[in-house]
């Protein structure tokens, strides 16, 4: 994940009051830190997990995957998939 999608993803994190872990490959990222999600390295078109805890999980979890699934607003630009 490079650092522009890294940045909408953990500022649509924030606007929740649960914790969204995002996992891949057996690491996993505080959704909301930058920092996190880029040592995921998570490339292009490779598999992640959310799971999130809290009084709004099911929300968060939801429009977090709905930003990766629009390719973070980006498919236009480059028209790849993270």
């Amino acid at each position: 994940m490079h650092a522009r999608a890294s940045a909408k993803l953990s500022k649509l994190a924030a606007e929740f009051d649960s914790q969204v872990i995002v996992s891949h490959e057996g690491q996993e990222a505080d959704a909301r830190s930058i920092m996190d999600l880029l040592m995921l390295v998570a490339a292009h078109g490779c598999e992640v997990e959310l799971a999130a805890n809290g009084p709004d999980a099911a929300e968060a979890v939801t429009a977090i995957a709905s930003l990766i699934a629009d390719g973070f607003g980006e498919r236009g630009e480059s028209d790849v998939l993270y």
